[in-house]
């Protein structure tokens, strides 16, 4: 017969009171962080707690302070490299500042991203990081909704119209017309953009993709277009490019048209591999038949062949700072200005020049 151990009890705020001498009042105070206890007192009873291994009831410290030493994270894509080093720069701010993070993926569905606000609230996260699915005002009631629950709210990559909250953004639109430029000094004319954001086509407008790094980019290249006299297809802007399916089948469009791009720019580190193993399989070399710009910059790019050209962003930092200025707004302190945050365009050996020049006339 096997003995069932009867289950350990573990510590209360009153056992470390009797340990350090103190009542289960000055005990609680000092546990919880709320009201006023003598050094001494904090001193005696910190060491009582570590000696008995007590850990704090979350929920009942919640309840006194109002506070959950918890922030919540809303992102589109866990799985996206990108995302998972903004992740790591919040949890390493988090940390040190006392603070655990709530995480959340939207999967880029505005349902989902709803969903989540309203769960982490409900566990009263004490501030929340959204990089938002999308930037029209319309959709984002839920997050005017976090800021009247009285909580503390940093957009992540986005930002959101009509909504007077900060926004953790790189700047795009320099780098993404140098990018341009040096596939249009190369000769291409056909460049397309893949991109995983949702948008209803046809599109004609960079600010059809609101106010998000898409449109900063999209407005880059039709830039470097314009300053060189040369005409902008905007149909060569694919969106939608969700997984390796809708990527393939983008693809498949792009080369029935007559005229094919000769260049490809992937939005992110998962598009441009799906994009390069499309490419493989039509046996279609890089740069010999087609050049290639990817966003995000990851130790891979570097070691595949040819090395590819990036546009680098600081996205750990990013990450960093978007959970410094929230924690600071948690707890009622100023912010301080912006940092910039500067992409770049680190040339490698993923552009070349334009094999057949037939459809690609000034």
């Amino acid at each position: 017969m096997t003995n069932i151990l009867p289950p350990i009890k573990a510590p209360t705020v009153a056992d470390v009171a009797r340990a350090a001498n103190v009542s289960k009042a000055q005990a609680a105070r000092a546990l919880g962080g709320y009201g006023a206890v003598s050094e001494e007192v904090q001193i005696r009873v910190n060491r009582a707690a570590a000696e008995l291994g007590y850990r704090p009831n979350e929920l009942a410290r919640s309840m006194n302070t109002g506070r959950s030493n918890t922030i919540g994270v809303i992102v589109g894509d866990i799985e996206n490299p990108h995302f998972g080093l903004a992740l790591r720069g919040m949890a390493d701010v988090a940390r040190l500042a006392g603070y655990h993070l709530l995480l959340s993926n939207s999967d880029e569905q505005l349902p989902a991203e709803q969903d989540a606000v309203h769960v982490m609230l409900e566990k009263r996260v004490d501030g929340i990081i959204v990089a938002p699915c999308s930037s029209a005002a319309d959709d984002n009631a839920h997050l005017a909704q976090i800021l009247a629950a009285g909580r503390a709210l940093v957009l992540f990559d986005r930002a959101v119209e009509g909504l007077e909250v900060e926004a953790i953004c790189a700047e795009f639109t320099r780098p993404a017309r140098e990018a341009t430029r040096q596939l249009l000094a190369a000769g291409h004319r056909r460049i397309a953009y893949i991109t995983s954001m949702r948008c209803a086509e046809p599109w004609r407008y960079p600010e059809d993709f609101g106010l998000t790094p898409v449109a900063q980019r999209v407005g880059g290249m039709e830039q470097a277009f314009t300053d060189a006299g040369l005409p902008f297809d905007p149909t060569l802007i694919k969106a939608n490019a969700l997984d390796d399916a809708s990527i393939a089948r983008i693809v498949d469009d792009l080369w029935k048209l007559a005229a094919p791009p000769t260049a490809l720019i992937a939005s992110d580190s998962l598009i441009a591999m799906s994009l390069l193993r499309e490419l493989s399989q039509r046996g279609l070399r890089i740069p010999q038949d087609l050049s290639f710009v990817m966003y995000d910059n990851f130790p891979w790019t570097e070691i595949v062949n040819p090395p590819l050209t990036v546009v680098a962003q600081p996205v750990y930092e990013m990450g960093r700072e978007a959970a410094r200025r929230l924690i600071a707004r948690i707890k009622g302190e100023e912010t301080g200005p912006m940092p910039p945050f500067t992409a770049e365009l680190l040339v490698r050996g993923s552009i070349g020049g334009v094999r057949d020049t037939t459809f690609y006339q000034k």
